[in-house]
């Protein structure tokens, strides 16, 4: 219940209640579990197919931090006068951010 309670799910109920024990061969009683199928749907864009690295004090470390470093520099935030352009500048941040990643990293 706890499990389902922390990714919200909402856990299944019989829908024709039936008895649980059922009397073996040898005439004894034995109990049957209920198994709950839960579906959770995955999409694809949050799936991590492969982890990417850069190594600490080699050449692309340098090239990555010189590269953000220019990226940072290089956004205008003179005019953040609302939350659009606020917006479009984290944005604008975050695109730069994950392309120079994907450039520099393993």
């Amino acid at each position: 219940m706890i499990i389902a309670d922390s990714f919200n799910l909402d856990l299944s109920f019989p829908t024709h209640h039936v008895s649980i024990r059922y009397l073996n061969i040898a005439g004894e009683s034995n109990l049957v579990i209920d198994l709950i199928t839960v579906s959770i749907s995955i999409v694809e864009e949050n799936i991590i197919s492969s982890k990417f690295s850069i190594v600490k004090n080699n050449k692309e470390e340098v090239s990555f931090i010189k590269d953000i470093s220019y990226a940072i520099k290089s956004i205008n935030i003179a005019n953040l006068s609302d939350t659009n352009k606020l917006e479009e500048v984290t944005n604008t941040l975050t695109s730069k951010i994950e392309y120079t990643w994907r450039i520099n990293s393993k």
